[in-house]
């Protein structure tokens, strides 16, 4: 299957696709301009440059969330726009899922981490072994894909005597957190830390073969896991 994949969900913002998991093309930029700018002429520009059509894709992946609640409505909007417009369906991506297939090669504890401000991070940990990832069992009864203190997450991993490798936009901030805690660790180099749409792809194809159905696109929707700043403000007010 060939699938347009899209990823919003943090500072960088980039675009790929991908096929039967190897990577066509590809355009990632991370420049501080916001993606309402850069997105879709990112998408054109990558589809074009590679002789490539939206018509000849079977579908759009977007990253859902967690992240940036901005950032999230940009991608999923522009998926929502771009499924729509070719006739073709959507797959929504959890965005730690999609960030530890950036490190599906390693053996060890893939550490998600994405800031959620108030020394929280957006968290899910995967198992990775010979190249398959397997998403364990929370210790908490929290949703797989959560918003959680740092302090809580140490305390869950220290005592896994697997290697733990951290990934994501907020990688440092679990990772000297780890280390404070005297709990080793690795963060991933700079090229595989950060979110990236063909970790998307990759991570909607394996979703398809778990069985999950793609979804229209007037179907897609984002997931926050909390409300956004203001919406608590104004609650609170």
């Amino acid at each position: 299957m060939r699938i347009l994949s899209i990823e919003t969900s943090a500072k960088a913002c980039s675009a790929a696709v991908t096929e039967d998991g190897a990577l066509l093309a590809s355009a990632f930029q991370c420049s501080g301009l916001t993606h309402s700018r850069t997105l879709m002429p990112m998408v054109e520009g990558m589809l074009k440059n590679a002789d490539l059509s939206l018509a000849a894709c079977d579908a759009v992946a977007v990253a859902v969330g967690p992240g940036s609640f901005t950032g999230i409505r940009i991608g999923v909007a522009a998926a929502k726009g771009l499924a729509f417009g070719a006739g073709i369906p959507v797959i929504g991506v959890s965005t730690l899922e999609a960030m530890a297939q950036n490190l599906r090669h390693m053996d060890g504890l893939i550490v998600c981490s994405m800031d959620a401000r108030r020394s929280q991070v957006y968290n899910a940990v995967f198992a990775a072994e010979g190249g398959q990832l397997t998403r364990l069992t929370p210790l908490t009864r929290l949703t797989e894909d959560r918003a959680i203190a740092l302090s809580e997450l140490v305390k869950e991993v220290e005592n896994d005597e697997r290697p733990k490798i951290i990934v994501g936009d907020g990688g440092r901030l679990c990772y000297n957190a780890l280390l404070e805690q005297g709990v080793p660790c690795v963060l991933a180099p700079p090229h595989l830390l950060q979110q990236s749409a063909a970790a998307v792809g990759l991570a909607a194809e394996e979703a398809l073969r778990r069985g999950e159905t793609p979804v229209s696109a007037p179907e897609l929707l984002p997931v926050y896991l909390r409300q956004a700043q203001a919406d608590r403000l104004r609650n609170h007010n």
